[in-house]
Protein backbone atom coordinates (compact mmCIF):
# COMPACT_ATOMS: atom_id res chain seq x y z
CA UNK A 1 0.00 0.00 0.00
CA UNK A 2 1.80 3.52 -0.93
CA UNK A 3 1.06 5.62 2.49
CA UNK A 4 -0.14 9.64 1.56
CA UNK A 5 0.04 12.11 4.32
CA UNK A 6 -2.83 13.47 2.91
CA UNK A 7 -3.59 16.55 5.28
CA UNK A 8 0.15 17.37 4.13
CA UNK A 9 -0.22 17.52 0.85
CA UNK A 10 -3.48 19.81 1.13
CA UNK A 11 -1.47 22.05 3.15
CA UNK A 12 0.96 22.54 0.46
CA UNK A 13 -1.46 22.97 -2.34
CA UNK A 14 -3.17 25.66 -0.20
CA UNK A 15 0.12 27.53 0.31
CA UNK A 16 0.90 27.44 -3.25
CA UNK A 17 -2.11 28.35 -4.62
CA UNK A 18 -3.66 31.01 -2.34
CA UNK A 19 -0.13 33.06 -2.01
CA UNK A 20 2.81 34.54 -3.75
CA UNK A 21 5.28 36.11 -1.74
CA UNK A 22 6.58 39.79 -3.05
CA UNK A 23 8.90 42.53 -1.82
CA UNK A 24 8.01 41.41 1.80
CA UNK A 25 3.97 41.80 1.15
CA UNK A 26 1.64 39.01 0.59
CA UNK A 27 -0.28 39.23 -2.46
CA UNK A 28 -2.89 37.32 -3.18
CA UNK A 29 -3.99 35.35 -6.56
CA UNK A 30 -6.41 37.76 -7.71
CA UNK A 31 -3.80 40.86 -8.08
CA UNK A 32 -2.02 38.59 -10.86
CA UNK A 33 -4.14 37.25 -13.52
CA UNK A 34 -1.40 35.17 -15.37
CA UNK A 35 -0.49 33.75 -11.96
CA UNK A 36 -3.59 32.99 -11.17
CA UNK A 37 -4.28 31.15 -14.28
CA UNK A 38 -1.10 29.02 -13.11
CA UNK A 39 -1.95 28.51 -10.13
CA UNK A 40 -5.07 27.50 -10.22
CA UNK A 41 -4.39 24.71 -13.18
CA UNK A 42 -1.41 23.84 -10.71
CA UNK A 43 -4.34 23.26 -8.07
CA UNK A 44 -6.25 21.37 -10.29
CA UNK A 45 -3.14 18.74 -11.44
CA UNK A 46 -2.09 18.52 -7.48
CA UNK A 47 -6.00 17.32 -6.47
CA UNK A 48 -6.31 15.05 -9.40
CA UNK A 49 -2.72 13.69 -8.63
CA UNK A 50 -4.38 13.41 -4.86
CA UNK A 51 -7.29 11.39 -6.16
CA UNK A 52 -5.57 9.29 -8.52
CA UNK A 53 -3.18 8.61 -5.49
CA UNK A 54 -5.78 7.70 -3.33
CA UNK A 55 -7.87 5.44 -5.81
CA UNK A 56 -5.47 3.11 -6.05
CA UNK A 57 -4.17 2.72 -2.33
CA UNK A 58 -7.99 1.79 -1.77
CA UNK A 59 -7.57 -1.03 -4.60
CA UNK A 60 -4.32 -2.19 -3.94
CA UNK A 61 -5.91 -3.27 -0.23
CA UNK A 62 -9.20 -4.82 -1.61
CA UNK A 63 -9.04 -8.27 -2.71
CA UNK A 64 -10.17 -8.87 -6.46
CA UNK A 65 -13.96 -10.50 -6.25
CA UNK A 66 -13.42 -14.43 -7.11
CA UNK A 67 -14.89 -15.16 -10.61
CA UNK A 68 -15.91 -18.20 -12.13
CA UNK A 69 -13.57 -19.20 -14.79
CA UNK A 70 -15.71 -20.96 -18.46
CA UNK A 71 -14.31 -24.36 -18.78
CA UNK A 72 -15.45 -26.11 -22.55
CA UNK A 73 -15.16 -29.75 -20.52
CA UNK A 74 -17.70 -28.11 -17.91
CA UNK A 75 -20.15 -27.45 -20.97
CA UNK A 76 -19.99 -30.36 -22.52
CA UNK A 77 -23.09 -32.67 -22.30
CA UNK A 78 -22.76 -34.95 -19.51
CA UNK A 79 -24.25 -38.06 -22.08
CA UNK A 80 -21.41 -37.44 -24.40
CA UNK A 81 -17.65 -39.47 -23.80
CA UNK A 82 -16.31 -41.30 -20.82
CA UNK A 83 -16.19 -38.48 -17.94
CA UNK A 84 -18.80 -36.70 -15.78
CA UNK A 85 -17.59 -32.81 -14.41
CA UNK A 86 -18.62 -32.12 -10.69
CA UNK A 87 -21.15 -34.18 -10.26
CA UNK A 88 -23.51 -33.39 -7.22
CA UNK A 89 -24.43 -35.43 -4.41
CA UNK A 90 -25.46 -35.54 -0.86
CA UNK A 91 -24.93 -38.40 1.35
CA UNK A 92 -27.71 -39.46 3.24
CA UNK A 93 -26.95 -41.35 6.81
CA UNK A 94 -28.87 -44.66 7.99
CA UNK A 95 -30.43 -43.40 11.09
CA UNK A 96 -30.22 -47.55 12.03
CA UNK A 97 -26.42 -48.28 10.82
CA UNK A 98 -25.11 -45.24 11.12
CA UNK A 99 -23.61 -46.07 7.12
CA UNK A 100 -23.83 -42.93 4.91
CA UNK A 101 -23.78 -43.23 1.12
CA UNK A 102 -24.68 -41.43 -2.17
CA UNK A 103 -25.36 -42.58 -5.45
CA UNK A 104 -23.64 -41.17 -9.26
CA UNK A 105 -25.17 -41.33 -12.68
CA UNK A 106 -22.89 -44.11 -14.35
CA UNK A 107 -21.04 -47.67 -12.97
CA UNK A 108 -17.70 -45.63 -11.73
CA UNK A 109 -14.60 -46.76 -13.79
CA UNK A 110 -12.04 -44.18 -11.99
CA UNK A 111 -12.53 -41.44 -9.94
CA UNK A 112 -10.47 -38.01 -10.51
CA UNK A 113 -11.43 -35.77 -7.77
CA UNK A 114 -14.20 -35.32 -4.86
CA UNK A 115 -14.49 -32.09 -3.51
CA UNK A 116 -17.26 -29.80 -1.77
CA UNK A 117 -19.60 -27.74 -3.33
CA UNK A 118 -17.17 -24.52 -3.22
CA UNK A 119 -14.14 -26.37 -4.48
CA UNK A 120 -12.17 -25.27 -2.00
CA UNK A 121 -11.88 -28.94 -0.03
CA UNK A 122 -10.20 -31.67 -1.87
CA UNK A 123 -10.97 -34.87 -0.61
CA UNK A 124 -8.94 -38.83 -0.40
CA UNK A 125 -9.89 -42.37 -1.28
CA UNK A 126 -9.99 -44.30 0.97
CA UNK A 127 -9.75 -42.00 3.92
CA UNK A 128 -12.93 -39.78 3.51
CA UNK A 129 -15.03 -42.06 0.58
CA UNK A 130 -15.26 -45.30 -0.42
CA UNK A 131 -16.15 -46.73 -4.52
CA UNK A 132 -15.73 -50.12 -5.85
CA UNK A 133 -15.41 -50.00 -10.18
CA UNK A 134 -18.40 -50.73 -11.68
CA UNK A 135 -20.54 -49.53 -8.71
CA UNK A 136 -22.61 -46.44 -8.90
CA UNK A 137 -22.52 -45.81 -4.94
CA UNK A 138 -20.24 -44.43 -2.92
CA UNK A 139 -20.16 -44.62 0.78
CA UNK A 140 -18.27 -42.93 3.62
CA UNK A 141 -16.12 -44.24 5.99
CA UNK A 142 -15.62 -43.28 9.83
CA UNK A 143 -13.51 -40.01 10.67
CA UNK A 144 -14.61 -39.38 6.92
CA UNK A 145 -14.20 -35.35 6.30
CA UNK A 146 -17.06 -34.94 4.19
CA UNK A 147 -20.54 -34.32 5.82
CA UNK A 148 -23.60 -36.37 5.68
CA UNK A 149 -27.15 -36.06 7.09
CA UNK A 150 -30.50 -38.27 7.99
CA UNK A 151 -33.70 -38.16 6.98
CA UNK A 152 -34.70 -35.32 9.85
CA UNK A 153 -32.02 -33.13 8.84
CA UNK A 154 -33.56 -32.71 5.55
CA UNK A 155 -37.23 -31.71 7.34
CA UNK A 156 -38.42 -28.82 9.30
CA UNK A 157 -41.60 -28.90 11.69
CA UNK A 158 -45.08 -27.58 10.51
CA UNK A 159 -45.37 -24.29 9.84
CA UNK A 160 -41.79 -23.38 10.73
CA UNK A 161 -40.58 -21.88 7.50
CA UNK A 162 -41.50 -18.33 4.94
CA UNK A 163 -43.08 -21.10 2.54
CA UNK A 164 -45.25 -23.80 3.47
CA UNK A 165 -43.66 -27.15 2.10
CA UNK A 166 -45.65 -30.04 3.45
CA UNK A 167 -44.39 -33.45 2.77
CA UNK A 168 -46.12 -36.17 1.20
CA UNK A 169 -46.67 -38.40 4.32
CA UNK A 170 -47.50 -35.59 6.94
CA UNK A 171 -44.77 -35.59 9.04
CA UNK A 172 -43.36 -31.67 8.74
CA UNK A 173 -42.38 -29.91 5.62
CA UNK A 174 -39.74 -30.55 3.14
CA UNK A 175 -36.38 -28.00 4.28
CA UNK A 176 -36.23 -25.29 2.29
CA UNK A 177 -33.17 -23.53 0.70
CA UNK A 178 -33.79 -20.28 0.43
CA UNK A 179 -29.79 -19.47 -1.43
CA UNK A 180 -26.81 -22.39 -0.80
CA UNK A 181 -28.02 -24.41 2.21
CA UNK A 182 -28.27 -27.27 -0.22
CA UNK A 183 -25.27 -26.76 -2.58
CA UNK A 184 -23.51 -26.60 1.35
CA UNK A 185 -24.53 -29.74 2.01
CA UNK A 186 -23.77 -31.22 -1.25
CA UNK A 187 -20.19 -32.92 -2.36
CA UNK A 188 -19.18 -33.26 -6.51
CA UNK A 189 -17.47 -35.48 -7.74
CA UNK A 190 -15.43 -36.15 -11.29
CA UNK A 191 -14.99 -39.68 -12.49
CA UNK A 192 -15.00 -41.83 -15.70
CA UNK A 193 -17.48 -44.47 -16.75
CA UNK A 194 -17.81 -47.00 -19.38
CA UNK A 195 -20.32 -44.96 -22.33
CA UNK A 196 -24.34 -45.13 -22.44
CA UNK A 197 -26.66 -44.57 -24.69
CA UNK A 198 -29.05 -42.02 -23.31
CA UNK A 199 -30.20 -41.27 -27.05
CA UNK A 200 -33.52 -41.46 -25.98
CA UNK A 201 -33.74 -39.00 -23.83
CA UNK A 202 -31.03 -36.39 -24.69
CA UNK A 203 -31.79 -33.65 -27.48
CA UNK A 204 -29.90 -34.17 -30.97
CA UNK A 205 -28.26 -30.94 -33.33
CA UNK A 206 -30.25 -30.37 -36.05
CA UNK A 207 -29.47 -27.29 -38.27
CA UNK A 208 -32.81 -27.10 -39.68
CA UNK A 209 -34.67 -26.54 -36.64
CA UNK A 210 -32.99 -23.23 -35.52
CA UNK A 211 -31.39 -22.54 -39.14
CA UNK A 212 -31.78 -18.64 -38.67
CA UNK A 213 -30.13 -18.54 -35.19
CA UNK A 214 -27.29 -21.38 -36.07
CA UNK A 215 -26.61 -19.30 -39.45
CA UNK A 216 -26.07 -16.11 -37.87
CA UNK A 217 -23.98 -17.69 -35.60
CA UNK A 218 -21.67 -19.47 -38.12
CA UNK A 219 -21.66 -16.37 -39.94
CA UNK A 220 -19.77 -14.43 -36.56
CA UNK A 221 -23.02 -12.04 -37.02
CA UNK A 222 -24.60 -10.61 -33.20
CA UNK A 223 -27.14 -13.05 -32.08
CA UNK A 224 -30.12 -11.45 -29.89
CA UNK A 225 -31.87 -14.07 -27.50
CA UNK A 226 -34.44 -13.88 -25.13
CA UNK A 227 -35.22 -15.55 -22.62
CA UNK A 228 -38.58 -15.75 -20.62
CA UNK A 229 -39.61 -18.06 -17.59
CA UNK A 230 -39.85 -18.01 -13.85
CA UNK A 231 -37.57 -18.94 -11.11
CA UNK A 232 -34.93 -21.50 -12.82
CA UNK A 233 -34.43 -18.81 -15.68
CA UNK A 234 -33.77 -16.38 -13.23
CA UNK A 235 -31.17 -18.17 -12.17
CA UNK A 236 -32.24 -19.20 -8.56
CA UNK A 237 -29.99 -21.15 -6.10
CA UNK A 238 -26.80 -21.11 -8.63
CA UNK A 239 -23.79 -19.90 -6.68
CA UNK A 240 -23.05 -16.92 -9.09
CA UNK A 241 -26.57 -15.65 -8.35
CA UNK A 242 -26.24 -16.43 -4.51
CA UNK A 243 -22.75 -14.60 -4.48
CA UNK A 244 -20.32 -17.31 -3.00
CA UNK A 245 -17.95 -19.96 -4.35
CA UNK A 246 -17.48 -21.33 -7.08
CA UNK A 247 -19.55 -18.28 -8.36
CA UNK A 248 -21.46 -20.38 -11.39
CA UNK A 249 -23.07 -18.46 -13.32
CA UNK A 250 -27.49 -19.74 -13.56
CA UNK A 251 -27.66 -21.62 -17.11
CA UNK A 252 -28.41 -18.60 -19.63
CA UNK A 253 -24.59 -16.89 -18.65
CA UNK A 254 -23.34 -20.25 -18.80
CA UNK A 255 -25.17 -20.61 -22.63
CA UNK A 256 -23.86 -17.28 -23.56
CA UNK A 257 -20.41 -18.11 -22.57
CA UNK A 258 -20.54 -20.78 -24.08
CA UNK A 259 -21.69 -19.70 -27.50
CA UNK A 260 -19.53 -17.20 -27.54
CA UNK A 261 -16.55 -19.25 -27.32
CA UNK A 262 -17.90 -22.03 -29.64
CA UNK A 263 -19.04 -19.40 -32.50
CA UNK A 264 -16.86 -16.24 -31.16
CA UNK A 265 -19.75 -14.18 -32.30
CA UNK A 266 -21.50 -11.98 -29.78
CA UNK A 267 -24.78 -13.08 -27.61
CA UNK A 268 -26.52 -10.65 -26.39
CA UNK A 269 -29.46 -12.56 -23.76
CA UNK A 270 -31.86 -10.57 -22.17
CA UNK A 271 -33.41 -12.00 -19.81
CA UNK A 272 -36.81 -10.53 -18.20
CA UNK A 273 -38.07 -13.73 -15.74
CA UNK A 274 -39.84 -13.66 -12.99
CA UNK A 275 -40.03 -15.72 -10.05
CA UNK A 276 -43.52 -17.40 -9.74
CA UNK A 277 -44.44 -16.48 -12.64
CA UNK A 278 -46.09 -18.83 -15.55
CA UNK A 279 -47.66 -19.16 -18.67
CA UNK A 280 -50.67 -17.56 -18.14
CA UNK A 281 -48.13 -14.37 -17.27
CA UNK A 282 -45.91 -14.39 -20.13
CA UNK A 283 -49.30 -13.31 -21.77
CA UNK A 284 -49.22 -9.95 -20.47
CA UNK A 285 -45.43 -9.81 -20.76
CA UNK A 286 -45.19 -9.88 -24.77
CA UNK A 287 -43.73 -6.41 -24.83
CA UNK A 288 -40.69 -7.21 -22.80
CA UNK A 289 -39.70 -9.87 -24.89
CA UNK A 290 -40.06 -7.77 -27.88
CA UNK A 291 -38.18 -5.02 -27.58
CA UNK A 292 -34.70 -6.34 -27.66
CA UNK A 293 -35.90 -7.44 -31.42
CA UNK A 294 -34.28 -11.28 -30.62
CA UNK A 295 -33.43 -13.53 -32.71
CA UNK A 296 -34.31 -16.68 -30.54
CA UNK A 297 -36.51 -16.83 -27.73
CA UNK A 298 -36.59 -19.33 -25.10
CA UNK A 299 -39.77 -20.07 -23.26
CA UNK A 300 -39.25 -21.68 -19.86
CA UNK A 301 -42.55 -21.87 -17.91
CA UNK A 302 -44.19 -25.53 -16.61
CA UNK A 303 -42.98 -25.54 -12.81
CA UNK A 304 -45.53 -23.34 -11.25
CA UNK A 305 -48.34 -24.25 -13.95
CA UNK A 306 -47.81 -27.57 -12.50
CA UNK A 307 -49.56 -26.58 -9.55
CA UNK A 308 -52.95 -27.40 -11.17
CA UNK A 309 -53.11 -25.75 -15.08
CA UNK A 310 -54.14 -28.75 -17.62
CA UNK A 311 -52.02 -29.36 -20.38
CA UNK A 312 -54.66 -28.10 -22.69
CA UNK A 313 -54.36 -24.42 -21.27
CA UNK A 314 -50.61 -25.11 -20.97
CA UNK A 315 -50.26 -26.06 -24.55
CA UNK A 316 -52.58 -22.79 -25.47
CA UNK A 317 -51.09 -20.71 -23.53
CA UNK A 318 -47.50 -20.99 -25.30
CA UNK A 319 -48.86 -21.23 -28.52
CA UNK A 320 -50.69 -17.74 -28.06
CA UNK A 321 -47.11 -16.31 -26.77
CA UNK A 322 -45.32 -17.66 -30.04
CA UNK A 323 -48.03 -16.16 -32.49
CA UNK A 324 -48.06 -12.77 -30.61
CA UNK A 325 -44.65 -12.40 -30.65
CA UNK A 326 -44.33 -13.36 -34.20
CA UNK A 327 -46.68 -10.75 -35.39
CA UNK A 328 -44.54 -8.34 -34.55
CA UNK A 329 -41.12 -10.23 -35.18
CA UNK A 330 -42.44 -13.04 -37.85
CA UNK A 331 -38.61 -14.13 -37.99
CA UNK A 332 -38.05 -15.45 -34.42
CA UNK A 333 -37.26 -18.65 -33.33
CA UNK A 334 -37.77 -20.40 -30.13
CA UNK A 335 -36.83 -23.21 -28.13
CA UNK A 336 -40.00 -24.46 -25.43
CA UNK A 337 -38.61 -25.91 -22.24
CA UNK A 338 -40.06 -28.60 -20.52
CA UNK A 339 -38.99 -27.81 -17.31
CA UNK A 340 -36.66 -30.26 -14.70
CA UNK A 341 -39.51 -32.54 -12.56
CA UNK A 342 -39.93 -30.76 -8.72
CA UNK A 343 -39.49 -32.64 -5.73
CA UNK A 344 -41.94 -35.77 -5.98
CA UNK A 345 -42.65 -35.63 -1.84
CA UNK A 346 -44.30 -32.11 -2.30
CA UNK A 347 -48.04 -32.67 -3.16
CA UNK A 348 -48.58 -28.89 -4.55
CA UNK A 349 -46.87 -30.25 -7.74
CA UNK A 350 -49.24 -32.49 -9.81
CA UNK A 351 -46.46 -34.94 -10.96
CA UNK A 352 -48.23 -36.41 -14.03
CA UNK A 353 -48.40 -32.69 -15.68
CA UNK A 354 -44.84 -32.74 -16.25
CA UNK A 355 -44.90 -35.20 -19.12
CA UNK A 356 -48.04 -33.84 -20.58
CA UNK A 357 -46.44 -30.51 -20.40
CA UNK A 358 -43.53 -32.16 -22.43
CA UNK A 359 -46.04 -33.63 -25.25
CA UNK A 360 -47.95 -30.59 -25.24
CA UNK A 361 -44.53 -28.55 -26.29
CA UNK A 362 -43.57 -31.66 -29.01
CA UNK A 363 -46.98 -30.94 -30.57
CA UNK A 364 -45.81 -26.87 -31.34
CA UNK A 365 -42.41 -28.20 -32.50
CA UNK A 366 -41.94 -27.54 -36.14
CA UNK A 367 -38.87 -25.30 -38.12
CA UNK A 368 -38.13 -22.65 -36.05
CA UNK A 369 -39.40 -24.05 -32.92
CA UNK A 370 -36.99 -26.51 -31.11
CA UNK A 371 -37.92 -28.58 -28.02
CA UNK A 372 -35.27 -28.52 -24.67
CA UNK A 373 -36.75 -31.25 -22.80
CA UNK A 374 -35.74 -31.53 -19.68
CA UNK A 375 -38.43 -33.30 -18.56
CA UNK A 376 -37.31 -36.96 -19.45
CA UNK A 377 -33.75 -35.53 -18.50
CA UNK A 378 -34.94 -35.07 -14.93
CA UNK A 379 -37.19 -38.42 -14.87
CA UNK A 380 -33.82 -40.67 -15.66
CA UNK A 381 -31.66 -39.15 -12.96
CA UNK A 382 -34.05 -39.72 -10.46
CA UNK A 383 -34.13 -43.64 -11.56
CA UNK A 384 -30.62 -43.36 -10.63
CA UNK A 385 -30.32 -40.41 -7.84
CA UNK A 386 -32.37 -38.62 -5.49
CA UNK A 387 -33.91 -35.49 -5.68
CA UNK A 388 -31.69 -34.08 -2.79
CA UNK A 389 -28.51 -34.80 -4.81
CA UNK A 390 -29.80 -32.38 -7.96
CA UNK A 391 -32.07 -29.64 -6.11
CA UNK A 392 -31.24 -26.09 -5.28
CA UNK A 393 -33.84 -25.28 -2.81
CA UNK A 394 -35.60 -28.61 -2.06
CA UNK A 395 -38.44 -28.24 -3.77
CA UNK A 396 -38.20 -26.96 -7.67
CA UNK A 397 -34.53 -25.73 -8.19
CA UNK A 398 -31.89 -26.94 -9.75
CA UNK A 399 -28.37 -26.72 -8.44
CA UNK A 400 -25.18 -25.70 -9.99
CA UNK A 401 -25.01 -29.21 -11.14
CA UNK A 402 -28.35 -28.95 -12.78
CA UNK A 403 -28.05 -25.31 -13.84
CA UNK A 404 -24.83 -26.95 -16.26
CA UNK A 405 -26.98 -30.02 -17.59
CA UNK A 406 -29.92 -27.03 -18.60
CA UNK A 407 -27.10 -25.12 -20.55
CA UNK A 408 -25.89 -28.17 -21.89
CA UNK A 409 -28.92 -29.20 -23.17
CA UNK A 410 -29.56 -25.81 -25.02
CA UNK A 411 -26.23 -25.69 -26.63
CA UNK A 412 -26.87 -29.26 -28.14
CA UNK A 413 -29.93 -27.89 -29.58
CA UNK A 414 -27.41 -24.74 -31.25
CA UNK A 415 -24.03 -25.73 -31.26
CA UNK A 416 -22.93 -28.93 -34.03
CA UNK A 417 -20.80 -32.24 -32.17
CA UNK A 418 -17.18 -31.84 -33.33
CA UNK A 419 -15.52 -35.06 -34.50
CA UNK A 420 -11.96 -35.80 -33.51
CA UNK A 421 -9.64 -37.82 -35.28
CA UNK A 422 -10.71 -41.05 -34.95
CA UNK A 423 -14.53 -40.03 -36.00
CA UNK A 424 -15.78 -40.01 -32.71
CA UNK A 425 -18.40 -37.50 -31.28
CA UNK A 426 -16.11 -35.59 -28.35
CA UNK A 427 -18.01 -32.68 -27.01
CA UNK A 428 -20.68 -30.39 -28.10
Amino acid sequence: MLNIDHDDLLNRISEHAVKKPTRGRRQYLHSDPLFDKRALCALILSVLILVSLSARSIYADEPSKPKWKYAPELLRPFWQGDTIEGESMLFLRDAKTGIAKASVLFPIVGVLSVHNSAGDVTYESGRDFIWKPGSREITLPAGSRIASYTAADLRRPDDSQKYKLTHRDGNGEIFFGAKLEYHNMQTCITYRHEPEDWSAVTPKFDEQALSRTIGRLRDGKPVSIVLIGDSISSGCNASGWAGEAPYQPPFPGLLREHLEARYKSEVKMTNPSVSGKDTRWVLSAIDLVVEPRPDLVIVAFGMNDAAGRSAKEYQANTKAVITKIREQLPNTEFILVATMLGNRDWPRLKQELFPQYRDALKELCEPGIALADMTSIWTEFLKRKQDWDLTGNGVNHPNDFGHRVYAQVFSTLLVPAEVDQTGDRVRN
